[in-house]
C-alpha cells in the first residue's frame, strides 16, 4: 500500500512539473515588424478607399507628399502586398515588398507587379520613404 501511494505520489509529481511550458517574451523587434506591416497595410486599405486622411496619419510629412503627389486617378484598384524581407533598426524599419494590382481608369483594366522598399521611422512608426517602383503611383 505505501509502495503503490509512493509511486502515486512520483508519478502525479512528474507530470505536474512537467505540465508548464516556458513562455518566450515577444522581442522589441518582432514588435517594431509587426507594426510595421500593420501600418503598410493601414495605408493600402486607406489607398484603396481614396482615404488621404488615414493615409497622412500614417506617414512622415515627406512620406505624406511622396505619397499622395503621385497617386493618379482610378476607378477602383486591387493591391496585394507581399513582405519579403524585415531589417528593423533602432529607429527604423526596412520592408522589401513584392506587390501587384489591378486598376480601373476609365474604363481600361491595367495589371502592374513590382517591388518595392518602404522605409518606417518614429515612434509609433510611420512611412517616411518609399524606394524603387511606388505601387500607390500606379497605374502608368
Amino acid at each position: 500500500m505505501k509502495k503503490t501511494l509512493i509511486l502515486l505520489l512520483i508519478a502525479a509529481f512528474a507530470l505536474l512539473s512537467c505540465g508548464k511550458k516556458e513562455v518566450k517574451k515577444v522581442t522589441e523587434e518582432s514588435k517594431m515588424a509587426t507594426e510595421a506591416m500593420a501600418v503598410a497595410e493601414t495605408i493600402k486599405e486607406a489607398y484603396l478607399k481614396k482615404d488621404v486622411s488615414v493615409i497622412e496619419k500614417n506617414t512622415t510629412k515627406d512620406g505624406y507628399r511622396e505619397l499622395v503627389g503621385g497617386i493618379k486617378k482610378f476607378d477602383s484598384a486591387e493591391l496585394a502586398l507581399t513582405v519579403k524581407w524585415i531589417d528593423v533598426q533602432k529607429n527604423s524599419v526596412t520592408m522589401k515588398i513584392a506587390w501587384s494590382g489591378k486598376w480601373v481608369a476609365g474604363g481600361r483594366s491595367i495589371e502592374e507587379r513590382g517591388t518595392t522598399t518602404f522605409i518606417f521611422e518614429g515612434s509609433p512608426l510611420k512611412l517616411s520613404r518609399v524606394l524603387k517602383t511606388n505601387p500607390f503611383h500606379q497605374p502608368e
